[in-house]
């Protein structure tokens, strides 16, 4: 291990064995003795996009085999809830009034088993009048059918109600030599977790709530369900098990889990709920969903001086998580990596019947960077610039000081074109400039195209600390309470390993719990990448507070001076300097203090603000000119987020960033028809790329460390999502833009590109 120090080194994951033997355990798994006997509990969902409920006839279904009771919003007697973000956009848990998509839930079944309240769910009718279902932003914005009628408007909200200024159109460019355009769609996108939604209730005999939730945020779900269900917070307890995947929308509390105490309470015994697959493609919130206005403008040798950017954000059927998005994280992230003087921004977001938006890997910075980064490949190509180069002409230079761009964003450290360059260098660059040459000049019906991006994203943006408790039991183990949620990240180990380095108790003495209200009531849960940088930093000063304390037990044991003591981490004991061999292990130490409590540390510690990551991705792709297939063929990638580690933690994450990154680029799409009918309910439909579809990547190692927490970490976990997909799509404009294609919407099918190619004959 380099210095002694385990930081920094390729350490195994902890938690593989388990999931790669018997399993993790999940929702759907739970066992506990307080859920024997639960009663099952299955949504009837809209089949309707957009209008008026007349009635729902649940005659039928309440007189089906198992069948413990059927309610609506009128039978459980719910009221409208405030939308967060625009309290005069407000919905009941089940639908009353209105149906605002397909997939929103209209009435539940109780049962003794699943399959019983799905077969009675089959037999619920909603009469339902159908209005207009709008689907597109534009329409929905300039049309006079409200979705909520109380808001005035489909627009929910707009930045120039936070007093920014409107965009001023093409008057902002009159001193530029060349100005392009260009209107994008970050198109919609499922998050498809491996597991699903699915929660379990039960009340016990003090009264109080006991809920299991597949979560990113079991402290956060506290007080939704407290109101939902009619009591204080303190009446409520979260525990979230094994959480198979979240990627941002498994953040909030839905309608499904928020009622199963109600259900639980009226009937007297557990409920417990899982949605289906084809539920979760469409109740599940979905991700992106962003209109593009972009206009950039300059000098001839390449110099941006202007650049304008109108977002259009999709909320879905409720003003939830995705209204903001665009206002707060897309916006502030406008500039991207670039020093351009003059900006503007404006984002609007808009209600439409689809499923609601919410946070998705990346979560407003991805859409932020995908503009910019189109934009620049627009401007490269309008005065026949290569694209790298037009890049690195605007990059901010190397700073290590805050800079704060023209948008009024401060980022904390920055070294872009070290990054850029590190990246175009492993991919040899003007090699492959060569081969395409060569290509093009051949006439090969397969082409190649190259995608660059630089890119800088803000993490660790939500909350500003996090909570840690580390434990020492009187065999000397070491128990650390996390208020940060894994659900793949690899904490177990990363938290083991900060607690090696302060301690030196062995990583495989140390246990990590998390996602328990009652032992861990204070947390913000994992988003935003805040995780290692908030979390683990948190971990990592308490266990140093921690082993500082000891020395004072240690000292008293030892009848010696506490300046004397010294903890010797390589064997994880405690002895006088000099005096190597007497020695008081953590054990001696836990089992001294036992009576005045037991040996631990808690405290919620701060930092000072969000980081910074940043990087260059370069791309590419193999496209067969007479068809339109695009391949990806290899994918090179520098992610500097900060002091690393764990090197392959950090590979891992910037592997599963990639391919959800380039998954978009050239997969996924969530579809509607006119009437707001999704066509991708399901995986057969649903464009979802396995290992075969994938190249290996190629990761470029670089540490710029923050000064903002302890640790000088960054987050990871959403960065090569970031920068991957505008460089896979610049890439396969790039394979047939000789053939002059500008631009092809993602995701970048094969029918996009052959029509592409035959629109530009």
């Amino acid at each position: 291990m380099a210095g002694g120090s385990i930081l920094g080194n390729r350490v195994l994951r902890k938690e593989d064995p388990k999931f790669l033997t018997v399993g993790g355990e999940y929702v759907d798994d739970m066992d506990e003795p307080m859920l024997a006997g639960a009663a099952h509990v299955v949504y009837v969902r809209s089949t309707v996009a957009h209008g008026v409920i007349n009635s729902i006839d649940t005659s039928d279904a309440v007189s089906m085999p198992g069948v413990l009771g059927v309610y609506t919003a009128a039978s459980l007697g719910l009221e409208p809830v405030p939308a967060a973000f625009n309290p005069m956009v407000a919905r009941t848990l089940l639908a009353s009034d209105k149906v605002r998509y397909v997939g929103e839930p209209i009435a539940a079944i109780v049962a003794e088993t699943r399959e019983q309240a799905t077969d009675a769910a089959e037999t619920v009718f909603a009469d339902i009048d159908p209005l207009d279902a709008l689907i597109d932003l534009e329409q929905a914005m300039a049309s006079s059918t409200l979705i909520y009628e109380g808001a005035g408007s489909n627009v929910v909200f707009d930045t120039t109600a936070l007093g920014m200024p409107e965009n001023t159109g093409d008057a902002f460019f009159a001193d530029c030599e060349v100005v392009t355009k260009g209107r994008f769609l970050n198109q919609r996108v499922a998050p498809c977790p491996l597991e699903v939604r699915g929660a379990a209730a039960a009340w016990d005999g003090d009264g109080r709530l006991n809920q299991w939730l597949s979560t990113q945020h079991a402290q956060g779900a506290v007080e939704p369900l407290a109101k939902a269900n009619g009591v204080e917070p303190s009446m409520v307890r979260v525990r979230t098990p094994d959480v198979g995947g979240g990627f941002g929308a498994k953040i909030g509390t839905y309608a499904e889990e928020l009622l199963l105490g109600v259900l639980a309470k009226k009937h007297g015994r557990p409920m417990k709920w899982r949605e289906t697959r084809s539920e979760s493609m469409v109740a599940l919130g979905h991700g992106r969903a962003q209109l593009q206005y972009v206009t950039i403008g300059g000098k001839k040798d390449g110099t941006v001086t202007h650049y304008q950017l109108h977002a259009i954000q999709d909320c879905g059927g409720f003003a939830d998580m995705g209204t903001i998005l665009a206002p707060f994280m897309t916006r502030p992230m406008s500039s991207g990596v670039y020093a351009i003087p003059n900006i503007e921004c404006r984002t609007t977001s808009v209600v439409t019947n689809t499923t609601p938006t919410t946070a998705y890997r990346g979560a407003g910075r991805p859409e932020a960077t995908a503009a910019v980064e189109r934009a620049m490949d627009l401007f490269a190509l309008e005065i026949g610039m290569d694209p790298a180069d037009v890049r690195r002409k605007n990059l901010i230079p190397k700073f290590l000081e805050p800079h704060t761009t023209a948008i009024g964003q401060t980022y904390d450290v920055g070294d872009y074109e070290t990054a850029l360059d590190k990246t175009l260098k492993a991919a040899d660059y003007s090699a492959l400039r060569a081969e395409q040459k060569k290509r093009r000049a051949s006439g090969d019906v397969k082409q190649i195209g190259i995608g660059v991006s630089v890119y800088v994203e803000i993490t660790g943006g939500v909350g500003n600390g996090e909570s840690a408790k580390v434990e020492v039991l009187d065999d000397g183990r070491a128990v650390v309470y996390t208020g940060t949620s894994p659900h793949g990240q690899g904490h177990d180990t990363a938290w083991s390993m900060l607690v090696q380095e302060q301690t030196g108790i062995p990583m495989d003495r140390i246990e990590l719990v998390w996602g328990d209200t009652d032992l861990v009531p204070i947390g913000t849960g994992t988003m935003g990448s805040r995780s290692l940088q908030q979390g683990g930093n948190a971990v990592f000063q308490v266990a140093g507070t921690l082993a500082e304390k000891a020395k004072s037990v240690a000292a008293r044991l030892l009848e010696a001076s506490e300046a004397d003591v010294v903890l010797d981490k390589e064997r994880g004991v405690f002895h006088v300097a000099g005096t190597p061999s007497v020695t008081k292990s953590w054990a001696d130490l836990a089992q001294a203090e036992k009576a005045s409590g037991g040996l631990s540390h808690h405290d919620v510690i701060n930092v000072s603000g969000a980081t910074f990551p940043f990087g260059a991705h370069v791309s590419v792709v193999e496209v067969d000119t007479e068809t339109g297939q695009a391949r990806l063929i290899r994918q090179v990638a520098c992610d500097d987020a900060g002091k690393v580690l764990n090197p392959m933690l950090l590979d891992g994450q910037i592997h599963g960033g990639i391919a959800q990154g380039v998954a978009q680029a050239l997969f996924e799409e969530v579809i509607y028809d006119a009437d707001g009918n999704p066509t991708t309910s399901n995986l057969a439909d649903y464009g979802f790329p396995s290992a075969a579809e994938l190249p290996s990547v190629e990761v470029v190692h670089m540490e710029t460390p923050t000064p903002i927490n302890a640790i000088g970490a960054k987050g990871i976990g959403e960065s090569g999502t970031i920068g991957s997909t505008p460089a896979v799509q610049s890439a396969v404009v790039d394979a047939v833009s000789h053939l002059g294609v500008k631009h092809i919407e993602m995701p970048c099918t094969a029918q996009r590109v052959w029509a592409a190619i035959q629109a530009a004959k």
